[in-house]
């Protein structure tokens, strides 16, 4: 069995990390480690873990981590550089946070209040390339990978296909998407207290001033080939998991929405966690709750002449600990989708 460590385990994406790793064929689960919470029992902060329950939280060291095939880093964003570099080259390190995801320093710095720690290959399989082919491509084997942002995920999978065609626009981009609250962390924040949220959206980092914008932008001038300017609005819902985003673009000339689904179709026909939905049947949040699928819908608004992608995935699950078990199975030589659920849960 290959060994994994999870770093930063008594978080939301660190939890959800076990819990996927529990159904894995090929994985075991090793340390499980945590900051503040070290000492400490795994049931305690994860009583839904029921086979990892009296498992003791350690500190997230080096020490700790070393002698595990793989270790995912869960934890708070800039804090995943330093610890990196003091595990082995050969150790698969698998990023949760936003520490190797942009290129850009100056993007970076930005929007993060710690210094550029440089990029890694950047883990979304399902990307495509503008030469042809998938990102998948440049994570099988590797040992150093970034998981994407949960927005940059379902904006990417939303609006990929159609700037790396050139159906729509690369200049005119509009994104308002809604999260659950898991997606701000487990730690205590008073504008997600229950009593705020309940029966109540509100939208934040309005203008540009959100951090996973110049992450959707770097992904979609990958697929496309040349740059793409996105204005990007988030929303809090009262919900406590699960992504809801709306994608526009204004189309080129000429272009209809048969060719456009045509490129959708070609784009994830065979993909495994990525559904073109039948037309008229539109995403939910409900319906990838704890699966690592993405549901898509799309539309052409004739009178704007407008593409309209809807994209909905779990902010947690194919949006963070899903993805990075996807690629953890890339990088070990493993099958893409060893441990990680096609089918939602519901009601």
């Amino acid at each position: 069995m290959i060994r994994a460590a999870v770093a930063g385990a008594s978080g939301y994406a660190g939890g959800e990390i076990l819990r996927l790793l529990l159904a894995h064929p090929g994985l075991e689960v090793g340390a499980v480690t945590a900051g503040s919470s070290a000492g400490g029992l795994l049931g305690g902060v994860h009583p839904h873990l029921t086979p990892l329950a009296g498992r003791k939280l350690e500190p997230t060291t080096p020490e700790v981590l070393a002698g595990h095939d793989v270790v995912f880093l869960a934890l708070p964003h800039g804090h995943s550089a330093a610890l990196a570099a003091a595990l082995p080259d050969d150790v698969v390190v698998v990023d949760c946070g936003a520490d190797f995801r942009l290129e850009s320093g100056s993007a970076w710095t930005t929007f993060y209040d710690t210094p550029h720690a440089g990029s890694w290959p950047y883990g979304l399989p399902e990307l495509p390339l503008p030469a042809g082919g998938r990102q998948r491509e440049l994570l099988a084997g590797g040992t150093r990978i970034a998981v994407p942002g949960c927005y940059p995920t379902a904006v990417t999978l939303a609006l990929a296909p159609a700037v790396g065609s050139g159906t729509v626009s690369l200049d005119d981009v509009v994104v308002v998407a809604a999260s659950g609250t898991s997606g701000a962390g487990k730690s205590l924040k008073p504008h997600l207290l229950g009593a705020e949220v309940m029966g109540s959206m509100s939208p934040y980092g309005v203008g540009g001033g959100h951090r996973h914008t110049p992450e959707i932008e770097q992904n979609l001038s990958r697929a496309a080939g040349a740059p793409v300017t996105v204005s990007f609005t988030p929303t809090l819902a009262p919900m406590p998991r699960g992504i809801l985003a709306t994608c526009t673009a204004r189309l080129v000339d000429g272009v209809t929405a048969e060719q456009v689904r045509d490129v959708y179709e070609n784009a994830y026909g065979t993909e495994p966690f990525v559904h073109v939905l039948p037309e008229g049947q539109w995403p939910g949040t409900a319906n990838v709750l704890g699966s690592n699928t993405a549901h898509l819908q799309l539309a052409v608004d004739e009178h704007a002449r407008r593409l309209v992608v809807v994209a909905a995935v779990d902010n947690l699950t194919k949006g963070t600990a899903g993805a990075a078990v996807q690629c953890a199975n890339l990088a070990l030589g493993l099958d893409e989708g060893l441990g990680l659920p096609l089918t939602g849960v519901a009601p």
